[in-house]
């Protein structure tokens, strides 16, 4: 299976809102995520497969030396294939490219072994307040 990998690869809302529903669980949303990207995003990797956009993730920043993985999906049918893997791969070049000296991530412990083991994260304490 050959895919791509694009770092602030072109995107269509509709095909990221779509990934994102099927991803996350919820309902379609109308999110312009160009703008958002745009606007609060160091940058985004997209994943495609014959031109088909089947992950994503954003790449937020604080302006300085920290990045934040956000929104990481890949298509229910391509998981378990290196795809995710392959997503963040891509966004800790980027971000190191641009002179980033931390890369973030929190998740839920059912994807732990996915952030640390298939991806090299270190597990840290951190910290979260629901609002």
């Amino acid at each position: 299976m050959a895919i791509t990998y694009e770092w602030r690869g072109e995107i269509e809302n509709a095909a990221v809102n779509a990934l994102h529903a099927e991803g996350f669980g919820h309902r379609g949303l109308d999110i312009d995520w160009l703008a958002q990207v745009h606007r609060h995003s160091l940058g985004w990797v997209c994943a495609r497969r014959e031109g088909e956009l089947v992950g994503f993730v954003s790449i937020a920043w604080d302006g300085g030396v920290h990045a934040f993985v956000l929104d990481t999906v890949v298509r229910g049918d391509l998981r378990r294939f290196g795809i995710g893997a392959g997503l963040v791969a891509a966004a800790v070049r980027g971000a190191r490219a641009a002179r980033c000296e931390w890369l973030h991530v929190d998740f839920e412990d059912d994807l732990r072994a996915f952030y640390v083991d298939a991806c090299g994260f270190e597990p840290t304490m951190a910290g979260l307040i629901a609002l």
